[in-house]
């Protein structure tokens, strides 16, 4: 069963991430990128392996603007790790969920 990505806005950026009590994943992409399309499915088994401890969202940088250009993002996919509402990092390593996993502050149980 696929867990699809939450998408995001420009519009509803700030009341989605700062509102969240969980750290927060963007994965920002465009229609028609192949290798966005595999960061996502990738980002989908993510989302379900961790439940309610990550946000994993997506937003489309051809609909959305202000966002991409605040973070200054030139190539997709691209993945910036929010936390506690402000912005840590970009993830990089893009490819395998088990790569993305290593790189987040996650508690382990």
């Amino acid at each position: 069963m696929s867990a699809r990505l939450q998408p995001v806005t420009d519009r509803d950026f700030d009341r989605v991430v700062h509102g969240s009590p969980v750290p927060v994943l963007i994965e920002f992409w465009k229609p028609g990128c192949g290798h966005c399309r595999a960061l996502t499915a990738e980002l989908e088994k993510l989302q379900t392996d961790l439940g309610g401890r990550l946000l994993v969202l997506a937003m489309n940088a051809d609909e959305n603007y202000q966002i991409p250009a605040e973070l200054e993002i030139t190539s997709l996919p691209a993945l910036a790790l929010y936390d506690k509402g402000e912005f840590q990092r970009f993830i990089g390593g893009l490819g395998k969920k088990e790569d993305i996993l290593k790189q987040l502050p996650l508690a382990v149980d």
